[in-house]
């Protein structure tokens, strides 16, 4: 398999973004991707020389400040004011996987050529993606609307060699690389400040990370929803193909053929039970579950769509001869996207407490809490506390981001998405889901233990084994925390 990856107009899905950089793949601009650069620069370089007709964020100011003509002799310094004026940002910084994606979805769109980058502009972009440098990012000030503007400006701001970087696990003074480097600064043209902050690669990055890690929590909870319903005795007759052909939602009927796979051979699931239903969290697995499946692969399809666009303003046609101002910057598609992909990921969690809950209750011969001996020792009891704990909190972040807008720059920006803060949120809820089904894991890989000497099913008998040189199993209180991060290590770094 090659170590690089050509950048061109050939679609590329979400799986492969992320693989390009788990992998650490370099990147370079494929011979049809230069062309294109290289012909819109030079267009709008003669379109410039040529007329002095005021084309917005060219020769004019910004935002409200459109009806502000900038002479020839000025153009650069607005653009690199541009930069400058808008690193704003506060809060958390962004981490460097989702600084990384970033800089490969900045340099994706770029290269189409319909955004007036120069072919140096975007080649330095690409160094610092290939010896990974990664600028120092802030996760809020971008309403998400004019794109992602003041998270883009910090990630531009090492170009003129200003701001900082994370560079081999150290802090940097850009200054400071371009000298490592030999790199000058680099002088902003015409338009390229616009090209640069305006775009959605804060939301489309943080998008990508939550559909790819969405989809690896639904098989996650699937297998170990599977796991649980065999550690508390449930039955098979909901999972029937003949019940969801009569409700024939994809995703349920996905869902269910899944867990019934996954107990294929189980002696738990076949021996006679005393309890003639199980409770909803077992039961309508495949109605949940296979809800939050089809959420996640409309999100995903919305972020394949936005990954392999141009989102940068005022767009460049030189073969049609127009530069015309609009709104592709605007990210309404990924605000809405992400509070659903938000909501489906919480309910994923909100579902997985409850079977916790039901396993460490006492309930169908099992001990309460999950250990030996009750009284002296607490066992499971308070892991169920810290997943309500993150339950209550994802809860909370489903509120959608998407239903606000607050006005800006004058009025002139007088709708906004917000789709920022949608994505801050999901990946919130993401990495509190993992924590959740940590949880589910730890407690469902005890549970079956007092279900011996029956056996579930290989598959999952083969989970627990490869768990258990992870997590051992709890004889007597110890510090849980330990085993909670290492259960949540287990699921980031295994597949289900």
């Amino acid at each position: 398999m090659s170590d690089f990856h050509y950048i061109s107009e050939a679609h590329l899905s979400l799986q492969e973004a992320h693989e390009i950089c788990l992998k650490n793949k370099k990147l370079a601009l494929s011979k049809s991707a230069i062309k294109k650069i290289n012909e819109c620069r030079l267009y709008l370089d003669q379109k410039i020389e040529a007329s002095s007709d005021p084309v917005y964020g060219i020769n004019t100011g910004f935002g409200s400040l459109y009806n502000k003509n900038i002479s020839k002799a000025d153009l650069s310094k607005l653009q690199e004011n541009l930069v400058k004026s808008h690193a704003c940002g506060t809060g958390s910084e962004v981490t460097r996987e989702i600084v990384k994606l970033m800089l490969l979805l900045k340099i994706q769109s770029l290269a189409y050529g319909h955004s007036g980058i120069q072919l140096e502009t975007i080649e330095r972009l690409i160094e610092f993606f290939n010896n990974d440098i990664y600028p120092v990012v802030y996760e809020m000030g971008s309403l998400g609307a004019s794109g992602d503007l003041a998270p883009l400006a910090h990630l531009s701001l090492p170009l003129l060699g200003l701001g900082e970087v994370d560079h081999n696990n150290f802090r940097h003074d850009s200054a400071d690389i371009n000298k490592k480097f030999g790199w000058k600064p680099i002088r902003l043209a015409a338009k390229e400040g616009l090209a640069l902050l305006n775009g959605t690669q804060l939301m489309g990055a943080f998008g990508l990370y939550c559909c790819i890690n969405a989809h690896k929590l639904l098989d996650w909870s699937n297998t170990i929803g599977a796991l649980s319903i065999d550690a508390f005795d449930g039955r098979i007759e909901a999972f029937d193909e003949k019940v969801h052909s009569i409700r024939p939602h994809a995703g349920q009927k996905k869902v269910a053929s899944i867990i019934k796979e996954l107990l294929d051979g189980s002696q738990i699931i076949k021996q006679k039970k005393k309890h003639v239903q199980d409770p909803y969290s077992f039961r309508c697995i495949p109605q949940v579950h296979g809800a939050s499946k089809e959420a996640f692969d409309y999100a995903t399809n919305i972020f394949t769509t936005e990954i392999n666009g141009v989102t940068d303003n005022p767009n460049i046609f030189p073969k049609e001869d127009q530069i015309i101002s609009a709104g592709n910057f605007h990210g309404q598609p990924l605000a809405l996207a992400l509070d659903f992909l938000c909501l489906a990921a919480a309910e994923l969690g909100n579902i997985s407490e409850r079977r916790t809950y039901q396993l460490i209750s006492g309930s169908r011969e099992l001990p309460n809490y999950l250990v030996a001996n009750p009284g002296i020792n607490s066992g499971l009891m308070i892991p169920q506390y810290t997943a309500a704990s993150l339950v209550s909190q994802n809860k909370q972040y489903c509120t959608p981001a998407s239903s606000d807008s607050i006005t800006s720059s004058n009025g002139q920006e007088d709708h906004v998405s917000m789709g920022a803060n949608a994505a801050i949120k999901c990946y919130k809820v993401v990495q509190n889901l993992y924590a959740i089904l940590a949880i589910e894991l730890l407690t469902a890989s005890q549970a079956i233990t007092f279900r011996r000497p029956l056996k579930t099913s290989s598959r999952l008998e083969k989970l627990i084994g490869n768990f258990r040189k992870k997590v051992p199993f709890i004889e007597e209180d110890r510090l849980l925390h330990t085993d909670i991060e290492n259960a949540i290590s287990f699921l980031k770094q295994t597949d289900p």
